[in-house]
């Protein structure tokens, strides 16, 4: 009897994991934000336009700011499958559903099946990584590579030369081909956290971290080439007002110092406990869970009799991590979502210990947990009254909400472990609400798109033309071109395209001797700044300007 329950409970788990998988892919077809989507998207175009894989371009200049890998990555998708939303969005999705394989074989290799079952439900179901698979930027291409390095180095240990430590050290190439030297961090904390606490000290200071090191350089070489192509040897060129600029400098030691010292064009404010309080939303519905399985894990290992029986990859891995971010000048809370598989096992055996525990305080909190949710997509409905998608999408919804109230019904388990599922399963109803019935709604508030589309609907073989305004999914869109005109100079300024103002622009145009044709007005709102204002319908107007699109006659 016990194992036939054992064997109802991995089917439903991986009938959920299933579900969190469609989940993710949920947001692909959703306009991209603007502005960092649009930057990355627009600068991988760049890269399938121009065929030159060995310069990063963006608005028709030199750009120096993140490594090539996630660029290469998408520029390949665009290569095969075509400019698109979905071509953009997709490997980056992909290389999360890397982070959750390696979360797997990471939890099963540590504890058991049951747990690294569980620990890629929670990884696919926390929030922040949902929503990193609708706007996408480098973070979701970290996550896969970072657990996925860590993993080979731990199957490194006790070989002298493996083929592991080989693909440790070219995920861990990728990472930095990503976004910099700092991916390490996590990699080298998990591993050298871990041999350290146990005082292993042969394998800590094993000749194959040399042989690693040389590795990564090896890896990192296209990266290195590429800068230097585009930067070093071309010191006349103006980078950040200056000429003499060095893309490897700024790629090993600028760009990731700079940022964590405050001394670059970029500033932040800091503070210690931003970490902390952005994991409580970050990580839902699994946050307080994970705080608690963070103490008792530190409880328990603090014990001299327990220390070397247990694992500290996970540990170390996420809050050595959190630690060095937390000194950091400068925050955004999508730099957690590297160590949310560490975060992601560490929870996943928590709840494992607890399952069968008889005291209801974690029925509790995971039942207000999904309350809140369900509460706060009710209230978003309420307030905001998107419009409805498809029926078909509508039947699906209604579906996993007819799922989440009968479930007591079809899942024979315990109360405790009941209210685990339900929270879950509560994450992706709410993220399919979010992503299917509010962003669609909400990104006909963000004009840049919706010019685009209306230029390349109504005015085939236009130019989009800009003046002002920043908004790199405008050019990302546009199917015929892009051009920056100079408002000093607008009379000069060629005809043959459509302009996208702002409503000061329209004004200046308007009292001049201009002569125009008004093609549209647009409503505009930064789409990735909500306000309580704008969510009200009923006060929304007040929150929104004015963008337009015009044409010079």
């Amino acid at each position: 009897m016990k194992q036939q329950i054992l064997q109802s409970e991995y089917k439903w788990l991986y009938f959920f994991i299933g579900l969190a998988v469609l989940v993710n892919f949920s947001g692909l077809f959703v306009p991209l934000m603007d502005p960092d989507a649009g930057v990355y998207a627009s600068v991988s175009k760049n890269m399938v336009l121009r065929n030159n894989y060995w310069e990063l371009y963006f608005q028709g200049n030199d750009w120096l700011d993140k490594p090539h890998f996630p660029f290469w990555i998408t520029a390949a998708f665009f290569k095969l499958f075509g400019i698109h939303t979905w071509s953009y969005k997709l490997p980056g999705i992909l290389f999360v559903f890397l982070a959750a394989y390696y979360t797997y074989r990471f939890a099963k290799q540590l504890y058991n099946e049951k747990i690294a079952l569980w620990a890629v439900f929670i990884l696919l179901t926390a929030e922040h990584i949902i929503i990193s698979n609708n706007d996408v930027r480098a973070e979701p291409f970290l996550t896969g590579l970072i657990i996925a390095s860590a993993w080979h180095f731990y199957k490194s240990l006790n070989q002298k030369l493996s083929w592991h430590l080989v693909a440790a050290s070219f995920f861990a190439a990728c990472a930095v081909m990503t976004k910099g030297p700092f991916t390490l961090i996590p990699v080298g904390a998990a591993i050298a956290g871990e041999l350290i606490i146990k005082r292993n000290w042969k394998e800590l200071f094993h000749w194959r971290w040399l042989v690693a090191m040389a590795l990564v350089g090896v890896f990192i070489a296209p990266e290195l080439y590429s800068l230097w192509y585009q930067f070093d040897s071309h010191p006349e060129k103006t980078v950040f007002g200056k000429t003499n600029v060095s893309g490897i400098r700024f790629f090993l030691w600028d760009s990731q110092f700079g940022r964590f010292l405050n001394t670059t064009p970029m500033k932040g404010k800091g503070n210690p406990l931003f970490f902390f309080h952005t994991l409580l939303w970050a990580f839902l519905p699994w946050s307080l869970m994970m705080y608690a399985s963070l103490v008792e894990k530190i409880r328990k290992g603090a014990k001299t009799i327990n220390y070397k029986h247990e694992e500290w990859f996970t540990l170390c891995g996420s809050l050595l991590t959190l630690f060095v971010f937390s000194l950091s000048k400068f925050q955004l809370s999508y730099y957690t979502n590297i160590i949310f598989p560490f975060l992601a096992i560490i929870t996943a055996q928590y709840i494992w210990k607890i399952q069968e525990t008889p005291s209801g305080i974690f029925k509790t909190i995971q039942n207000v947990i999904t309350a809140i949710l369900l509460l706060g997509g009710i209230l978003l409905q309420i307030f905001y009254s998107p419009s409805l998608p498809s029926p078909f999408l509508l039947v699906i919804m209604f579906g996993v909400i007819f799922l989440l109230l009968t479930l007591p019904y079809w899942m024979k388990v315990n109360k405790t472990l009941l209210a685990f599922y339900r929270v879950g399963l509560a994450s992706l109803l709410i993220n399919l609400y979010i992503n299917w019935f509010f962003y669609p709604d909400l990104l006909k508030y963000q004009s840049s798109t919706e010019a685009a589309f209306y230029i390349n609907e109504k005015h085939p073989g236009l130019p989009g033309v800009c003046l002002s305004i920043y908004a790199p999914a405008f050019e990302f869109y546009l199917e015929n071109g892009w051009i920056k005109a100079d408002n000093s100079r607008l009379s000069n300024e060629p005809r043959h395209g459509i302009l996208y103002i702002t409503e000061d622009e329209f004004n200046i145009i308007k009292q001049g001797s201009l002569r125009y044709e008004l093609i549209k007005e647009l409503d505009e709102f930064h789409v990735t700044m909500l306000t309580l204002k704008f969510i009200n319908k009923r006060t929304r107007s007040k929150e929104l300007k004015k963008h337009y699109l015009i044409k010079l006659l």
